[in-house]
């Protein structure tokens, strides 16, 4: 018999909600009654610090789009900005960048990139209105049209979310109270105005993202403890879109017509997300952990890709593999993940994060961090202008651009790494720390009855197997250490001072060790990382180490087209590998160097998988992409020769 190969796998993962416990944390801000109890929570803006690899990556930022963006593209988000009080934008772009930009700026401690984010902060802390109305004031006149536009864009209560959430990081940033007096005011005015003006009044965007809303909304309840801030939420919620019925209900997410409406927008989708679990604080029901359950299972079924995300260029599109995802899912997608990990503890949604910010975030980004894609595609052989079949296609939607496509991914782009950052570590609700996704860091915050501890956590993860743990306090405090232990990961183990902790750790589950620690306390983490296969699209196949998804080395050739950056392949990608070899280990070599430069190109990739593949002989370019993939698996060609890939 011929051997058959496969070409590129679906599984659906299994969750498993963690009720909180009945404790709240002491030293941070926490979920009030009649919130329910969460077991984590952020903490503040500037407690933990990037290191290694990742505050290289916090730094190419800085020197890159993100701490230029203002000269980069003066048009919308220089001086003239209607949040810094011009005549021009007043809507979501310049808000997004802050987004981004401002908690940038404190990790890194950066007072150049503070004192740039605070100019538009302090604009619309100063420049309320009485009424309570936040931000870029409507015009009065409409000479032209634009100005009729911009009437429209100032009154919509969207962009009001983005800066709501700049105005939360600050606070927490800076403990300034002006933002809680401000936060205070203008959501009193959202209590007054919602019933005549709902969220949907002026855009579809505002009723979609409503969950944006609620979650600041019940954040500065935890913090005022005002009653009507429970009735405002309320409000929002009734005029958010119902992304919990339509999860439970379980027809949406089977679409992908291509009419507008008929399925999810793809950066709605992951907004709103996280809304059932947004509210469930208020209404601890079960039903809405079921709908993100059935939500993220469909996803994945109907649309999933082997990167993290799924398909949607931006309505959604099925699980075809030449087709687009937006960057700006990306990021909200993280985002998303990151709150509804802090309300569950539910780890899954850490292996989710991780998958995503690991395997999409740095590859729809150039390395010098100066251009982006609007779409990227799983299956991404040439980066080229071109018609493509997206629902919609301007042809420069995937090129590394300052602009192309659209420019809403310029500017909301910003708040992936930073914001990644900023939940490696959360309070625990037994006044312990938990590490909940991995990355070289360090944490500084209080535990127990308010005794502050170091953490340093030295790793070179997702590219090596250890992370460390080093403790550094003034005298010895007992507290827990909540470590999460990733579902992938086949026997985990934890050595604490050279000694193997009696528990053995257990895959997809919080490990809590709670004992009395001491200054220079050691504790390592080990997670072997195998190698595993996945189906998708047409029954292909992905290969899978760790949290990382494995690619094809193709070679590139990289060329200036105008004001964009286009990638061509100088080598064969049109591979597939043996079926009846996948499951075996020994037909994969693995290659582990040392992590130096940028570890997300070619050049400088840590890792390697090698192995024998056959080249497909009718596998070619289609609509300036890969063609449809074909059935897996099938028999080879009598010629076939095998290659090392």
């Amino acid at each position: 018999m011929r051997p058959r190969y496969s070409l590129m796998l679906i599984t659906l993962a299994s969750f498993t909600f963690v009720i909180p416990l009945s404790a709240r944390n002491s030293h941070y801000i926490d979920n009030r009654a009649p919130l329910v109890e969460k077991p984590f929570t952020e903490l503040p803006l500037g407690t933990i610090e990037a290191q290694g690899w990742l505050r290289e990556q916090l730094q190419l930022m800085a020197d890159g789009m993100t701490g230029h963006l203002d000269t980069l593209y003066q048009k919308v988000v220089g001086p003239r900005n209607g949040w810094l009080g011009g005549d021009g934008d007043g809507w979501e772009r310049g808000p997004y960048w802050i987004d981004g930009l401002l908690p940038l700026g404190y990790i890194l401690q950066d007072e150049k990139l503070i004192a740039k984010a605070h100019q538009w902060v302090e604009w619309t802390l100063t420049n309320q209105t009485e009424n309570g109305y936040l931000g870029p004031v409507p015009f009065e006149t409409e000479p032209k049209r634009e100005r009729g536009l911009q009437k429209t864009l100032r009154r919509d209560w969207w962009p009001k979310m983005v800066m709501l959430k700049v105005l939360q990081q600050y606070y927490m940033a800076t403990k300034d109270d002006r933002v809680i007096d401000v936060l205070t005011k203008y959501f009193r005015y959202q209590l007054k105005e919602l019933p005549k003006t709902p969220l949907d009044q002026w855009s579809w965007w505002a009723g979609r993202r409503g969950g944006d809303n609620l979650m600041v909304v019940y954040w500065l309840y935890n913090i005022t403890g005002d009653a009507f801030l429970l009735e405002l939420g309320e409000l929002i919620y009734r005029q958010t879109y119902s992304f919990t019925d339509d999860f439970l209900e379980r027809k949406k997410l089977m679409r992908h017509r291509h009419e507008r409406g008929s399925t999810y927008h793809c950066v709605n989708l992951a907004q709103g997300l996280k809304t059932p679990i947004i509210y469930y604080q208020a209404h601890p029901e079960k039903k809405y952990l079921n709908a993100i359950q059935y939500a993220l299972m469909d996803i994945e079924r109907f649309h999933g890709q082997p990167h993290g995300l799924y398909g949607g260029d931006e309505a959604l599109h099925g699980r075809d593999l030449g087709r687009g995802s937006e960057l700006c899912t990306a990021t909200e997608m993280m985002f998303s993940l990151e709150k509804m990990l802090e309300i569950t503890g539910d780890v899954t949604f850490a292996d989710r994060l991780e998958g995503v910010a690991y395997n999409v975030l740095p590859t729809q980004i150039s390395d010098d961090f100066m251009t982006r894609q609007y779409f990227q595609q799983a299956n991404q052989v040439m980066c080229t202008f071109g018609d493509r079949n997206f629902f919609n296609d301007g042809g420069d939607r995937v090129v590394y651009g300052l602009l192309s496509g659209y420019p809403c991914c310029t500017c909301n782009m910003h708040q992936g790494w930073p914001k990644f950052t900023q939940h490696l570590w959360m309070a625990s609700n037994d006044n312990g720390l938990a590490a909940l996704v991995f990355g070289p860091s360090r944490v500084t915050a209080q535990v127990a009855q308010g005794q502050t501890v170091a953490i340093h956590e030295s790793t070179n993860y997702p590219f090596e197997e250890t992370v460390s743990f080093s403790f550094s306090m003034e005298r010895s405090v007992k507290f827990p250490l909540h470590l999460r232990i990733p579902g992938w990961c086949k026997n985990p183990s934890v050595v604490i001072n050279g000694k193997a902790f009696a528990e053995t750790p257990e895959s997809g589950s919080m490990l809590k060790i709670d004992r009395r620690w001491e200054d220079a306390d050691q504790v390592t983490l080990h997670l072997p990382q195998s190698i595993r296969t996945k189906r998708w699209h047409e029954n292909s196949v992905s290969i899978y180490r760790g949290p990382l998804l494995y690619a094809l080395q193709i070679k590139e050739e990289w060329s200036e087209n105008g004001p964009v950056r286009e990638v061509r392949p100088r080598s064969d990608w049109n591979y597939a590998l043996l079926e009846n070899r996948l499951n075996e280990s020994d037909n994969f070599h693995v290659q582990v160097e040392d992590v130096s430069g940028y570890p997300w190109n070619l050049e400088n990739a840590p890792i390697s998988i090698s192995t024998q593949a056959f080249k497909h002989p009718t596998w070619g370019i289609y609509n300036e992409s890969a063609g449809p993939i074909p059935w897996s698996p099938q028999p080879a060609p009598r010629d076939a020769q095998q290659e090392s890939v």
